[in-house]
C-alpha cells in the first residue's frame, strides 16, 4: 500500500431540484388549484474518519467528486427525491483545511467522525407556496439552490502518544519491534524506515499507548537533506518526543553531534514542537564494553549538556527497554489526569497543540513549495529532465509499504 499523507481535491455538493408549476386537473374538480411540488434538496459530500483506512492514497489520484442533484418537484404536490450524499472515507487523524481561505474545516481525530465538507442546494419551491386569496391561481415557481464547491487539502498527521526521533541507523525501528507487535523493515543502510510506523505498546494489563516512528533525520534535514522534513509533522499529535541516540555509530561520526543536529533540526522546522517534552535514549549500548560503557555514556551526556531524562538501552537485546515503556506510560497517564481534574491546564495543552498544529502545518506547506522551487530551478539548469516531474512534489511517496498496528 502507498503511503500518501497529504492530498488536494475537489467536491461540489449536489445542486437542488427545481420546483414545478403545476394546477389540480380532476373530474367534477372545476378549481383545483396549485399543486406543484417542491425540487428536492441536493446531496452533500461528507467526510468520515476510517479506522481500517491507512492512507489517503485514494484521493491521489481521483480528486474531483460530485454529490448528486435533487429531482425536481412533480405535480399532486409530490416533491423531489433528495440527491444521494457522497461519503469520503480517511484515516483517523485527517485535518480538512479549506485552500482559499485557509480555514480548517474539521479534525478527524476519532473513528466514525464526519464532518459535512459540502452542503447541498436546497430545492425550490413549486407555486402551491405562491397562492394566496389575491392570487388563487399563480404560476410562479423557484429553481434549486447551487451546491457548494469547494477546494481542499486533506493532511494526515498519525495519532500517537509517543513519537521516535533520531538519526538514519539509530535503532528507531528496531526500538519499536522491541516494545510493540510493529514490524518495520530493518536493515544496515540508512534510512531503511521510509514512512511513519505505528505500534501499541503495553506496559501492563490495560496499561498502553501508541508509539510512531518516523524516517531518520540528518544535519540540514530542514534545508531538504535526505528526506527532508517532510514527515516531522507527524509528530505534532505526540505527548512526548523519545530522542534515540546510537552510541557508537557504524559510520565512526560523533554521537553528541549527531543528537545535538537533531535537536536543531527539531527546533529549524518548529520552535514549539521542540518544547514537548524529550527523553534521551541511549541506544546500542551492548556494542559498548561492560567496563566502559557508563563512563562513555556519562561523557556523551556532559558532551550534550543533557539535564532531562535519560535511558540506556538496547533494542536488539532488550535491555532497558522495559524500564523506558513503564517511565513513558507514567508520564502519559499523569499528563492525562491533570487535564481531566485542571480545565485550566486543560485549556492550556489545548492552545499548545493548536499553536502546534498551526506552524507545522505553515512550515510544511512552506517546505513543500521551497523543494517545488528547488526542481523547477533544476529542470531549467538542464540537471532534470522534463520526464522526471513528480506530481505535487511528491515522489517520495509512491511504492512504499506501511505498516499499521492497530
Amino acid at each position: 500500500m502507498r503511503f500518501v499523507d497529504e492530498a488536494v481535491i475537489t467536491v461540489e455538493a449536489g445542486d437542488g431540484g427545481n420546483g414545478v408549476a403545476s394546477f389540480r386537473r380532476e373530474k367534477f374538480v372545476p378549481f383545483g388549484g396549485p399543486d406543484g411540488g417542491d425540487g428536492g434538496r441536493g446531496g452533500n459530500v461528507i467526510i468520515e474518519a476510517d479506522e481500517n483506512t491507512g492512507t489517503l492514497v485514494d484521493y491521489r489520484y481521483t480528486r474531483r467528486f460530485r454529490a448528486e442533484r435533487g429531482k425536481n418537484g412533480r405535480g399532486a404536490n409530490c416533491a423531489g427525491r433528495g440527491g444521494e450524499s457522497v461519503v469520503l472515507k480517511v484515516p483517523v487523524g485527517t485535518t480538512i483545511v479549506d485552500i482559499e481561505s485557509g480555514d480548517i474545516i474539521g479534525d478527524l481525530v476519532e473513528a466514525g467522525q464526519s464532518v459535512i465538507v459540502a452542503q447541498g442546494g436546497d430545492g425550490g419551491l413549486g407555486n402551491t407556496h405562491f397562492k394566496s386569496s389575491t392570487n388563487r391561481s399563480p404560476r410562479k415557481c423557484t429553481h434549486g439552490f447551487k451546491g457548494e464547491f469547494r477546494e481542499v487539502r486533506l493532511e494526515l498527521k498519525v495519532l500517537a502518544d509517543v513519537g521516535l526521533l533520531g538519526m538514519p541507523n539509530a535503532g528507531k525501528s528496531t526500538f519499536i519491534r522491541a516494545v510493540s507487535a510493529a514490524k518495520p523493515k530493518v536493515a544496515d543502510y540508512p534510512f531503511t524506515t521510509m514512512v511513519p510506523n505505528l505500534g501499541v505498546v503495553d506496559a501492563d494489563s490495560h496499561r498502553s499507548f501508541v508509539m510512531a516512528d518516523i524516517p531518520g533525520l540528518i544535519e540540514g534535514a530542514s534545508e531538504g537533506a535526505g528526506l527532508g522534513i517532510r514527515f516531522l509533522k507527524h509528530l505534532a499529535r505526540t505527548r512526548i518526543l523519545l530522542h534515540i541516540v546510537d552510541v557508537q555509530p557504524i559510520d565512526g561520526s560523533d554521537p553528541a553531534h549527531n543528537a545535538k543536529a537533531i535537536l536543531a533540526e527539531l527546533n529549524n522546522f518548529s520552535s514549539t514542537l521542540s518544547q514537548l517534552p524529550i527523553v534521551l535514549v541511549l541506544n546500542k549500548v551492548d556494542q559498548l564494553a561492560s567496563d566502559t560503557r557508563d563512563e562513555w555514556c556519562d561523557h556523551l551526556l556532559a558532551e550534550m549538556q543533557w539535564t532531562g531524562p535519560v535511558f540506556k538501552t538496547s533494542g536488539l537485546t532488550f535491555e532497558g527497554t522495559k524500564d523506558v515503556v513503564y517511565y513513558l506510560m507514567d508520564q502519559i497517564e499523569q499528563q492525562r489526569e491533570r487535564e481531566l481534574e485542571d480545565p485550566e491546564y486543560a485549556a492550556q495543552m489545548k492552545a499548545f497543540r493548536d499553536q502546534l498544529e498551526a506552524e507545522t502545518r505553515e512550515q510544511t506547506i512552506a517546505a513543500k513549495e521551497a523543494y517545488r522551487e528547488m526542481r523547477r530551478q533544476q529542470r531549467l539548469a538542464g540537471i532534470l529532465g522534463d520526464d522526471e516531474d513528480d506530481e505535487d512534489g511528491d515522489d517520495q511517496d509512491n511504492g512504499v509499504e506501511v505498516f499499521y498496528v492497530r
